[in-house]
């Protein structure tokens, strides 16, 4: 029998393991991406979920900190090994793990949270702003992969100037179709990240686009992850065209394994039904849209 401890993403399926920095990298301006070694945890991965890491014997933070999985590295075999993070040197937890040395031990557990849906498209729009294309990539990849279920992928991203993008070549070279915005016009269009999209939505689904060259609305999903402010402007511009979308929720978490109830977030049951709080660590963080009471 299924019980509250056993569900699909839940803490009783993850592994918890101590490794080590195998490479940091600079991607943007205090921006960097990690790797660890870590076979169990790369295995067992879906796009869309994380991992919790800290500093191996450190107890200042005493907590973890939740990152989103950015991509899954396999070794001459074609067998997972390693996993990469991104995040941005800005805490009491990424500051130091900005800092740290290659060969740093940090301790992980994961892979944590649900993933996002894989039911077919024809054009995936993936919506990122500021640190929130990190869960981007994977989901990119397996949609464009052996699995290939969409036939085409595109990102918008946006940030407050050119020099806080960061993983450019790494969408490029996954031949993902990447649209930029920034507030003070550096690269790309001078817009907020749901302005662009929208404009991308109808320059690939409006009348001015011939029809056998139009993507209907329904056949089109959006996937989003940023400021909150950001992922509810595109649910309901989503919404309101009859757009399928999903959100990453970033709500702040302690445990990432369901017991502090720090992370939750408000999010509506079935339709008619009054909403209730969830875990975004278990029941998250990807969650459909028009779910969440913003």
């Amino acid at each position: 029998m299924t019980t509250v401890c056993s569900g699909p993403y839940y803490a009783d399926r993850i592994a918890c393991i101590d490794t080590i920095l195998e490479s940091i990298t600079p991607m943007a301006r205090e921006t960097f991406r990690i790797r660890m070694e870590a076979p169990e945890i790369a295995a067992q991965v879906v796009p869309g979920q994380f991992v919790m890491i800290r500093l191996t014997g450190c107890d200042a933070p005493l907590i973890g900190r939740a990152l989103a999985i950015w991509d899954v590295i396999d070794d001459a075999s074609g067998t997972p090994r390693a996993i990469d993070l991104v995040f941005v040197r800005k805490g009491a937890m990424t500051k130091p793990l900005a800092d740290a040395p290659v060969g740093t031990r940090v301790s992980l557990w994961g892979p944590l949270g649900n993933g996002f849906s894989t039911s077919p498209c024809d054009v995936l729009i993936m919506a990122a702003g500021g640190v929130g294309q990190t869960p981007m990539l994977m989901v990119a990849k397996d949609a464009l992969g052996q699995s290939g279920w969409a036939k085409d992928v595109k990102l918008v991203y946006g940030a407050r100037s050119v020099d806080l993008l960061a993983g450019l070549d790494e969408f490029r070279e996954a031949k993902i179709d990447v649209h930029l915005c920034t507030d003070d016009g550096s690269i790309g269009t001078k817009q907020r990240v749901p302005d662009r999209l929208f404009d991308l939505i109808d320059s690939i689904s409006g009348d001015q686009v011939t029809a056998d060259q139009r993507v209907p609305l329904d056949r089109i999903r959006v996937v989003t992850c940023g400021p909150e402010i950001m992922m509810q402007k595109v649910a309901e511009g989503c919404l309101q065209r009859g757009i399928a979308c999903q959100v990453s929720m970033e709500t702040p978490m302690a445990c990432g394994i369901g017991i502090c109830f720090s992370c939750v977030a408000m999010v509506r049951q079935n339709e008619g039904e009054p909403w209730d709080y969830k875990r975004t660590c278990v029941e998250g963080p990807i969650f459909d849209a028009q779910q969440i009471v913003w």
